[in-house]
């Protein structure tokens, strides 16, 4: 067995990320480890309903052992065993993401001898993690691009604080492993959809009267709708930048205590602020991309400037791994990110 790998879980922003993408690594390295001062960086440290959930489901993927594992939890211990796919269903029991019990388990069974079909109940829409939209248009494209047999499909909505949503994600396995270069990203096709659940349609209206105004959307290209399947009411707003390149999707979610034209504002700032930079992906999508990345062919892309969340995660990559990312920051803020796959020499 290999030695127990120890990570402070307050290093870096100190939040879930550093379980998930431990979790991950561990799936797929063989190595077992140590986390404590679990999201020591939160208002609530500790296990909560979703990150448990990512803990069990990492542990059904490869019969691990996980002890420390249950709700409030600060430490765990997790020894990994061999990757196996097959049928997996996660239910969180609460509106946390969905999206985000996918990270700790996808890049193992993307590299799994069987294929596998997972499915994930809980919160699909929800501010603070992506919601079903960038995983389906924006992460899961570029990891085909890598190589990966990967497809997604929302069954149900699941929106803050009800959540009941229902997504299913499809891996089949694939041999084949392609460096990914994504550095130029050309002409830009701006969409919005406004959904709500239990709200008033006139809340999507205004939000995209916002983008309408904000961004120049012509109004052809702008959808109000209303989502009839989610147990709990809710409203996000999903902005789409397409490229030839690469589609980032912005989101801005409701909230009781915040007008519409605020939320869309803010959409739209976030939406500005990567267009004017001219890079291809977006911090959430660097984020997520190294450890697909640096687990397959490597490569290279350009961005905005580190986030937390890609600073602390490529710090757990190199816990596992070695120094695998370097991180280039410009003059202009952008960033040079290079990914050194697993099996190279850094």
């Amino acid at each position: 067995m290999s030695d127990l790998l120890r990570i402070d879980g307050s290093q870096g922003e100190g939040g879930g990320q550093i379980l998930r993408t431990a979790l991950a690594l561990s799936l797929v390295t063989g190595q077992p480890f140590r986390l404590k001062r679990i999201r020591a960086g939160r208002p609530k440290p500790g296990l909560l309903r979703q990150h448990l959930t990512a803990v069990e489901a990492a542990a059904r993927v490869c019969g691990a052992v996980a002890s420390g594992a249950e709700l409030g939890s600060e430490a765990i211990t997790f020894t990994p065993g061999a990757v196996r796919g097959g049928d997996l269903q996660c239910s969180i029991g609460t509106a946390g993401s969905a999206t985000l019990v996918l990270q700790a388990i996808l890049p193992a069974l993307l590299l799994a001898r069987e294929p596998s079909r997972v499915v994930v109940e809980g919160g699909t829409h929800n501010a603070y993690a992506p919601p079903f939209e960038f995983l389906a248009c924006t992460l899961l494209p570029v990891l085909r691009r890598l190589g990966a047999d990967v497809s997604a499909r929302l069954e149900r909505h699941g929106f803050y604080p009800a959540g009941g949503g229902r997504l299913v994600v499809d891996v089949t396995p694939s041999p084949t492993r392609a460096p990914l270069t994504l550095l130029e990203r050309g002409p830009v096709t701006i969409s919005a959809q406004a959904l709500v659940s239990g709200v008033a349609l006139k809340v999507a209206h205004r939000e995209l009267r916002v983008v309408h105004e904000q961004l120049d959307v012509p109004v052809t290209a702008l959808e109000p709708r209303v989502v009839e399947d989610s147990p709990g009411p809710g409203n996000a707003l999903l902005i789409t930048l397409a490229s030839d390149t690469v589609t980032e999707v912005v989101t801005g979610f409701g909230d009781k205590r915040v007008s519409a034209g605020a939320v869309a504002g803010a959409a739209c700032r976030e939406a500005r602020a990567y267009l004017a930079a001219g890079v291809p992906v977006g911090a959430h999508l660097a984020d997520q991309l190294l450890v697909p990345m640096v687990l397959a062919a490597g490569g290279t892309f350009r961005t905005l400037a580190p986030t937390a969340h890609t600073t602390t995660n490529a710090g757990v990559i190199e816990a596992f791994l070695g120094p695998r990312i370097r991180l280039d920051v410009h003059d202009d803020g952008t960033c040079l990110v290079t990914v050194t796959p697993r099996g190279d020499r850094a």
